[in-house]
């Protein structure tokens, strides 16, 4: 089924008042997170079972561990968005270490091929970041804390910026909400947009209760971090 249009933002200060979540699962859910995941093998391509996957936060220090599973893959979610540095470590290997950036709601991929080797030696892994995610069939727009900032706003309103995601546009002058920012997406109407705000639905109805496409509450651009523009998902 297609799910409705979600809003999703991520309060710059609610990521210095609140902990970092790092705890293994298999699914994210819509909220101000998103997961990392990947697959360790051997210099052959064989994977490699039972390796040590240590996830640390840069900013925080924070760390949490998990071993590699029988195919070889490993996950880590819900993350909170973020810099991450992750290590790899396997008798007989070199311990394989890389860093990983995490933007709301996305499923990061990191993949290590280790070398052969003393573990006490270390490989850094460098790769650039995949044109296209495929962990999910999700598709939406980040917006940066840099591009909240200094990109030039209506009103010093970041919803705005959801205009610029593909399939999306703004609305015609109706009842004063193309003023708001409001917009309509995949051809849905502004009823089926939903906005969240560090995970808690921010939407209110009794603004605008026909079209049900108000935001609660609307914090300045300085104190986001970042925001996705969630136009569709597909579930099976």
């Amino acid at each position: 089924m297609l799910q409705n249009t979600a809003f999703t933002l991520r309060s710059a200060m609610s990521v210095a008042l609140l902990a970092v979540g790092l705890l293994s699962g298999s699914a994210i859910a819509q909220v101000d997170a998103g997961a990392i995941r990947g697959t360790v093998a051997d210099p052959t391509g064989a994977v490699v079972a039972n390796a040590k996957v240590t996830l640390i936060n840069d900013a925080t220090g924070l760390s949490t561990s998990a071993v590699t599973a029988a195919d070889g893959s490993y996950t880590f979610g819900p993350v909170k968005i973020g810099i991450y540095t992750l290590n790899v470590e396997a008798p007989g290997f070199r311990k394989a270490t890389t860093h990983v950036v995490v933007n709301v709601q996305e499923q990061a991929r990191a993949d290590f091929r280790l070398v052969t080797g003393s573990i006490t030696e270390t490989v850094e892994v460098t790769a650039a970041a995949p044109q296209l995610q495929t962990q999910d069939a999700s598709v939406g727009t980040v917006a940066t804390r840099e591009q909240i900032n200094d990109l030039p706003l209506n009103g010093r309103n970041y919803t705005f910026l959801a205009q610029l995601g593909a399939g999306v546009t703004s609305l015609s002058p109706t009842r004063g909400l193309d003023a708001t920012g409001s917009f309509v997406a995949n051809g849905l109407t502004t009823v089926h947009n939903n906005y969240i705000l560090d995970g808690i639905d921010n939407k209110n109805d009794t603004v605008d209760f026909l079209n049900g496409a108000a935001y609660a509450n609307l914090p300045p651009p300085d104190s986001l971090h970042e925001f996705k523009g969630h136009t569709s998902h597909l579930h099976s």
